[in-house]
C-alpha cells in the first residue's frame, strides 16, 4: 500500500486521463435536479485540477443512481455539467455514450485542459457485471487511468476493477482516494489510543466481519441503533417489536460477545436504556426502558439518556474516533437526541485534539443537520467502502491499481 501511485507521480501533459469519479450525489427530486450535497464532487476537484494544470485532457466516468443497465432521463448525468463547469470555471463537454466510435471521435478532438463527461456508466449492464470486453472498450478512451471513486471501490465493477488491467503501469489513484486511505490508516494503522469505533444503523449483517476483526485492534467498540437489538436478543433480552436485520444467527452473535469478554484490550458496549415507541412515527407515545426489557408492541427508536451519557464519556477521552451509522431514527425529532448528542461529543473531542472520521450517508446527514460537518477531521465519501476497509481487506478498486 505504501507504493501505490497517485496523480502526483504523473505528468499529464498531452495525455488523456480516464478518471473514475463518484458523482452519485443526492439531488432534489424536481426537474431541475439540484445537488443537495456536493461533498463527493468537491473532494474530486483537486484531482481534475491537477490534470488540467499539467495541460492534460480529462475524460470523466461516473455512475448515478441505480438505472439497472437501462438508459433513463431520471438518471442522466447531464445535470452535473453546469454545476461542474461553474466549480472548475471551464466549459464541460458531454458524451451520450461511454463506448464506441462517437465517443472516441469526441475524445480525439479534445484539446489540452478540456474535460469530457461521459453519460452514466450504469446505463450499460456490463458495468456492474464486470464485463471484460466492455472494460477493454473503455480503456481505449485514455492514456492514464485514475481511480478517484472511493465510494464504489469496494465494488467489482468494470470501470473499477477491470479497466485498470489494460493500463499496466499507467494507473494511479486521485487525491480523494489518497485522503481516504490515509484517514483510515489514522484509525487502525497508526491511531492514537484510546481508539473508539462507534457503529450504528440497521444492517448488522454487513458489519459482522468488521466487529470480529476489531477485537484487539481498538480500545472501545460502541454498538447502537437498530444493530444493537439482535445482540440484545442473543443475550436473552426482550426487544419487543424493535427492528431486527435479516441476520438471524443469534448463536454467532453470542459467541462474538464471549470473544470480546475473554480478551482484555477491546471493551464492547451496548446501550443500557432506550426510548421506545408504540408506533413508527414522530408523534408516537414514548417511554424510557432498559434495552433488555422492551415490551411486545413497542419498539426502540433511540438510545436513552444513560446510554447517551456512557457513550459520550468514552468519546470525550478518546483520541481517535470512527463513526458509522445513526443511533436512532434521527429523522424524527423526538428520536434524534442520541444521534445528535453523539455528533456533538465527537465534535467536542475533535476540538480537543482527537482525530475523527465519519462515514455513511445517514451519519453525515445527521452532522449536516446541526452544521457540524466542518468540525470533523475527515468526512468519508464512502460508507460501504469505509466499512469494507475495516474488515482488514484491500478494496478491489485499490487492489486493481497496485496489481
Amino acid at each position: 500500500m505504501e507504493n501505490i501511485k497517485t496523480v502526483s507521480d504523473f505528468n499529464f501533459k498531452n495525455k488523456i486521463a480516464l478518471v473514475r469519479v463518484d458523482f452519485n450525489v443526492p439531488v432534489n427530486n424536481n426537474q431541475s435536479s439540484q445537488v443537495i450535497d456536493d461533498t463527493r464532487i468537491l473532494y474530486s476537484l483537486p484531482t481534475i485540477q491537477k490534470i488540467i494544470s499539467d495541460s492534460g485532457k480529462v475524460v470523466l466516468i461516473s455512475h448515478f443512481g441505480r438505472p439497472k443497465g437501462k438508459c433513463s432521463k431520471i438518471y442522466s448525468l447531464k445535470f452535473i455539467i453546469s454545476y461542474l463547469s461553474k466549480r472548475l470555471k471551464i466549459p464541460i463537454q458531454f458524451s451520450e455514450n461511454c463506448i464506441g466510435k462517437a465517443v472516441e471521435k469526441k475524445i480525439s478532438e479534445l484539446k489540452n485542459r478540456e474535460i469530457l463527461l461521459l453519460e452514466n456508466i450504469r446505463f450499460y449492464k456490463e458495468e456492474e457485471e464486470g464485463d471484460e470486453n466492455f472494460a477493454f472498450q473503455l480503456s481505449k478512451l485514455g492514456d492514464i487511468y485514475v481511480n478517484d471513486a472511493f465510494g464504489v471501490s469496494h465494488r467489482t465493477h468494470a470501470s473499477i476493477t477491470i479497466v485498470p488491467k489494460f493500463f499496466r503501469e499507467k494507473k494511479c489513484i486521485g487525491f480523494l482516494m489518497e485522503k481516504e486511505i490515509q484517514s483510515l490508516k489514522k484509525v487502525l494503522g497508526k491511531g492514537i489510543a484510546p481508539i473508539t469505533i462507534l457503529l450504528g444503523g440497521a444492517k448488522i449483517s454487513s458489519k459482522i466481519a468488521i466487529i470480529e476483526n476489531l477485537i484487539n485492534l481498538v480500545d472501545y467498540l460502541l454498538i447502537g441503533g437498530a444493530m444493537s437489538y439482535p445482540f440484545i436478543k442473543a443475550q436473552g433480552g426482550k426487544i419487543g417489536n424493535s427492528l431486527v436485520d435479516e441476520y438471524k444467527d443469534f448463536e454467532a452473535l453470542k459467541k462474538i460477545i464471549e470473544q470480546y469478554q475473554k480478551q482484555k484490550k477491546t471493551k464492547i458496549f451496548f446501550p443500557k436504556d432506550v426510548i421506545i415507541a408504540n408506533s413508527f412515527k414522530n408523534s408516537a407515545k414514548t417511554k424510557i426502558v432498559p434495552i433488555h426489557s422492551i415490551p411486545n408492541g413497542w419498539m426502540g427508536l433511540d438510545i436513552g439518556p444513560t446510554s447517551i451519557k456512557n457513550f459520550c464519556e468514552i468519546i470525550n477521552f478518546s483520541r481517535t474516533i470512527l463513526w458509522n451509522g445513526p443511533l436512532g431514527v434521527f429523522e424524527f425529532q423526538n428520536f434524534s437526541s442520541g444521534t445528535t448528542s453523539i455528533a456533538k461529543a465527537i465534535v467536542r473531542a475533535t476540538e480537543n485534539g482527537a482525530f475523527s472520521l465519519v462515514g455513511g450517508g445517514d451519519s453525515i446527514a445527521a452532522l449536516k443537520m446541526k452544521k457540524y460537518e466542518t468540525k470533523i477531521s475527515y468526512l468519508s465519501t464512502g460508507g460501504g467502502a469505509m466499512l469494507e476497509s475495516l474488515k482488514d481487506k484491500i478494496l478491489p478498486g485499490i487492489k486493481a491499481i497496485i496489481s
